[in-house]
C-alpha cells in the first residue's frame, strides 16, 4: 500500500509530499486492525439479530422493550 505524507512548513508556507511503501510493521498493524474490526463489525451485527430474534419471540417492538426497561 502507498503511503502519501504531507507536511505543511507554517513559517515558509512550504507543502511536502512523499509517497512511500508501507513498512513490514505498518502493513501488520494495519492488517490487525482490519480483522479486528471486521469481527467488531460481525460481533455487533450477531447481537442485533439476536436482540431481533429475541423481540419477534416475545412479539413485541424495541419501543415497547424500552419502555419495559425504563
Amino acid at each position: 500500500m502507498i503511503i502519501v505524507e504531507k507536511t505543511l512548513n507554517i513559517q515558509t508556507g512550504e507543502e511536502t509530499v512523499i509517497e512511500r511503501e508501507e513498512t513490514a510493521d505498518e502493513q501488520k498493524s494495519r492488517l490487525e486492525q482490519e480483522v479486528f474490526f471486521t469481527q467488531e463489525a460481525a460481533n455487533i451485527e450477531a447481537k442485533a439479530i439476536a436482540k431481533a430474534a429475541l423481540l419477534a419471540q416475545l412479539g413485541i417492538t424495541e419501543e415497547q422493550a424500552k419502555l419495559l426497561l425504563n
